[in-house]
Order: C-alpha cells, then structure tokens, then sequence
C-alpha cells in the first residue's frame, strides 16, 4: 500500500489549494485567539460578573424550546455554521481530495483514528473509578484554526507533504469527532424529531445543487434543519454537517467550492470567535487552579492532549509504515511528523464544546477549561520548539518546490 497524497509530492494544484485553506484559517485562528484570551481577562477582571451575566443570559421563544443562554446559543447555533463548513471540506475531500483515494486517505484515517484513541484511553485511566470517565472525548480532538494560528506565529515554511498530512488529519479528526458526539453524547431520542429533520434536509440538498445564488431558500431549510435536530436530542451542530455533505462538490469549481467560499467567512470571523469567547471565560484564582491541577478530569485533559495525541498519531503512523509501503516523503522526517501531531494536540473549540456535553451541569464544567486551556498552551509551546528547529531546513524545501527553470508555471519539484 502506498501514499503518495500524504508521504510523496502531490500535484502543484492540490499543494497550492491547501496552502490557500491554510492561509484563509490563519486569519480566523488569530481572531480566535483573541476571543479567547478576551474571555479570560474579563472573567478574571473586577467586572467579571458582568461577563458571566452576558453568557448565561437567556433569550429566544420559550414555546420553541429555543429560550437558551447566550453560551448555549453559541454552542449549538453558531458553532452549526463551523461544522456546515466542516462538511462542506469533507465533502470536497472524499469526492476529489486525498480521501477519494483509499491509498491516499489509509495514512490519516489511521493517525486520525490513533490520534483519538490514545487520548481517550489516558483520559480513562486518569479517571477510572471516579464516575467522570464519561468526559473520555475532551481530549480527542484537533483545532485546526487554532493549530494554524500557532504556524502564523511561528512563520515555518511546512513542505507540502507536511501540510496535506495536518490538513487532511484535522478533516477527518473532525469527521470522528462529529461522529463521537453524535454517537456518545446524545441522552435522549426523539425520532420523530430525528425523521422529520430529514425532510427539509432533502430539500435543501435538492435545491443546494443550483449554486449559492439559491441562498434564500437555502437558509430557512437549514434552519429548519438545524431546529429539528436540536428537538431530536442529537446535537444540533450534527445538522450542519449533514447539510454540507449535501452540497455537489465534483469539479475545479463546484458549488461547495463556492458555498464554502462565502460561508467561510462568517465561521471564521463571527461563529467560532463567539464561541470562544461564550466558553473559554474562566475565573481563576490559586485556590481554583490548585482544585483543577488535583483533579483527575483536567490531568486527564492535559495528558490526553500533550501526550496522547503525539503518542496516537505517531505511533500508528509509524507501524502502518512498518506493515504496508507507505514511505516518509524524502523532504520530511518523523521529528517532522512528531511536531505536527505535537500541534494536533490544540484541542480548542471541539474539546470546549464536548466538554460541556459531558459535564453540562457538573461544577466539573471549570476544570475542563482549565485543562484545555492549559493542554492546548503546552501543546503549542512544545510543537513550537520542534517545527522552529526544523524551520531552517522547511526554507530549504520551500525554495527547493519554488524552482522553475523551464518556466512553465509550475515548480519543476511537482512535475516528476
């Protein structure tokens, strides 16, 4: 078995549209950032009641069963746009992209799959015996926004092996994870709910495939969708990734291309941001970080994201390579692969949003952020060390794929 989309040089053309997805969430990873960091300052401000005011606010129409906080808008309205993008990627990625080839997409399911695992089993024994095992997928999953905000700053010139590897890991990180919430983190069913949301989602699905332009229709049967799925029981955020899997994503332009293009901008800049500053509020004091830094739920977070997802990616990663032919491109090490997964280890917007599936009215609730928090800072601390070092040889590769002696337009690097 081989790899060439993860482990050989793909085409010029694929290489130049990740790096394009990649500069276009560089952008939306900064204003996250600053979301959350904005967050914590005011809830450990001398107005920080006002903070816990604002995001425990309730509105919305009592008789829809939409009368929800202003935290709990945020994880289930807007972080619904985030997840119809997801499915938009996903879409694109299994009918064009890497995982339309099972060779190709062998390498990332696997590390992927390892990626989750690891973490949710040290998440276990952390907390085996203590009833709070329940919060085992906090620390499984992969912010790609934040992870890419983290490359800005540190300005690494990733070959472009490496940066399909991390692109086409998160996508599927986020397929797993959308699943695990689906899956695991629904307490009850209404299936009736469940049947009548497919109603409107076969509309919008018929009438999705006559371009953006059909926005208008499009809305109200998404939201019907969505209002549906959050009568069903199942998380509401799922409505969005069934509504982009709809979308027809087949040619260089397709409508998810272009469905995508125009959403992006609003998930980016409007819907993850104001989720992260809905849940990443925490007041933290010595007594508070003492009480978090003792209990088995944020250790457990902490290990999961620091040590089990590098553990998880590359382990798997590694014995695929040693049982099957797929090879290391010759531009990348392991080391290379080890930071990477080091930066996998960000666990932000869908670790928060888990975490308050798991513990939504435990004071547990604190400790998750905590852990997050502090497993997502020490992910970035260490990945950065490893990716500057190895920054030096990424410029060499970088003018290495640059090189175009016969002119043509594309680096002679991608036409052999």
């Amino acid at each position: 078995m081989t790899s060439p989309g993860l482990f050989t040089r793909g085409s010029w053309r694929e290489s130049a549209r990740i790096a394009d997805i990649l500069r276009r969430e560089t952008v939306g990873g900064t204003i996250l950032v600053v979301a959350a960091l904005a967050a914590l300052v005011w809830a450990n401000s001398p107005w920080s009641d006002a903070y816990f005011d604002l995001t425990q606010a309730r509105i919305g129409p009592e008789s829809l069963h939409l009368d929800l906080t202003v935290a709990h808008w945020a994880a289930d309205g807007l972080l619904a746009i985030f997840f119809f993008v997801v499915g938009l990627e996903l879409k694109r990625e299994f009918v064009a992209g890497d995982l339309s080839d099972p060779r190709r997409a062998a390498l990332p399911v696997v590390a992927a799959m390892g990626g989750m695992a690891v973490p949710a089993l040290i998440f276990v024994a952390f907390n085996a015996g203590n009833g709070t095992t329940h919060g085992w997928a906090i620390p499984t999953a992969t912010d790609i926004a934040f992870a890419v905000a983290v490359l800005a700053v540190l300005s690494t010139h990733l070959p472009s092996a490496l940066r399909t590897f991390l692109l086409t890991l998160a996508v599927v990180d986020d397929l797993l994870a959308i699943t695990v919430i689906a899956v695991f983190y629904t307490a009850s069913l209404d299936l009736l709910m469940l049947g009548a949301a497919v109603i409107p989602l076969a509309l919008f699905a018929v009438v999705a495939r006559r371009g953006p332009r059909t926005g208008w229709v499009l809305i109200p049967l998404a939201l019907l969708t969505w209002w549906f799925m959050h009568e069903s029981g199942v998380h509401a955020t799922v409505a969005g990734v069934l509504l982009g899997f709809t979308v027809p994503a087949r040619g260089d332009d397709s409508i998810a291309e272009r469905m995508e293009h125009r959403v992006r901008p609003v998930s980016t800049g409007v819907a993850v941001p104001i989720f992260a500053f809905t849940a990443a509020g925490v007041a933290v004091s010595g007594d508070v970080l003492a009480d978090a830094f003792s209990s088995p739920v944020t250790l457990g977070i902490v290990a999961g994201l620091v040590l089990g997802k590098p553990i998880g990616i590359v382990g798997s990663a590694m014995l695929l390579s040693a049982t099957t032919k797929a090879q290391l491109d010759p531009s990348i090490r392991w080391v290379d692969v080890l930071g990477v997964a080091m930066l996998a280890g960000i666990g932000f917007t869908v670790s928060l949003l888990i975490g308050d599936l798991a513990y939504a009215t435990d004071a547990l609730e604190e400790y998750v952020k905590i852990g997050v928090l502090a497993g997502s800072l020490t992910a970035s601390i260490l990945a950065a060390i490893v990716l500057r070092r190895r920054n030096r040889h990424y410029r060499d590769v970088e003018r290495e794929e640059s090189v175009d002696d016969d002119g043509d337009g594309v680096p002679d690097a991608f036409q052999r």
